[in-house]
């Protein structure tokens, strides 16, 4: 497992990492995202979908569980947090072996269906407001997003 942390100090910022990172992703790829409710879970997928070349507006998902966007690759973005406790077959397995990028919030809550290798991102509200991301790679492929986002956030 490969970590790095980042501090953003603006949406804008979280967003521009965001943006990196989807220009660094492939088809199949996994991201996780944990933190607490306002942290930028949100903001971020917002920015991962500028670098997936998606035009549309990225909304969250919490009451309709999951939203798909079309561009480069498509964007499945699913919000677990009415799912805890539920251990019936959603259906996410489909979209987490895609042939796009499926990005979860709360995935704690579901953590029966995730597979070993994906791209943990966990948010932390700093005393400041800024936010401290802690990118988590476990899996070579990863690992290795997470080297590239780093040499070229530098």
């Amino acid at each position: 497992m490969k970590e790095w942390k980042v501090v953003t100090d603006s949406p804008q910022k979280t967003k521009a990492l965001a943006e990196m990172i989807g220009r660094a992703v492939s088809a199949g790829t996994l991201i996780t995202l944990s933190g607490d409710l306002g942290a930028g879970k949100t903001t971020f997928t917002q920015g991962l979908a500028k670098g997936l070349d998606i035009e549309r507006k990225v909304t969250s998902p919490t009451f309709t569980i999951m939203k798909e966007y079309k561009g480069r690759l498509p964007l499945y973005h699913i919000d677990a947090y009415r799912l805890e406790n539920i251990t019936q077959d959603l259906g996410f397995e489909d979209y987490i072996d895609g042939d796009g990028v499926c990005v979860i919030e709360w995935a704690n809550f579901i953590e029966y269906v995730l597979p070993e290798q994906l791209l943990n991102i966990e948010f932390t509200i700093n005393d400041d407001d800024s936010r401290t991301l802690t990118l988590q790679g476990y899996g070579e492929k990863y690992e290795e997003v997470i080297s590239k986002i780093c040499t070229q956030w530098e």
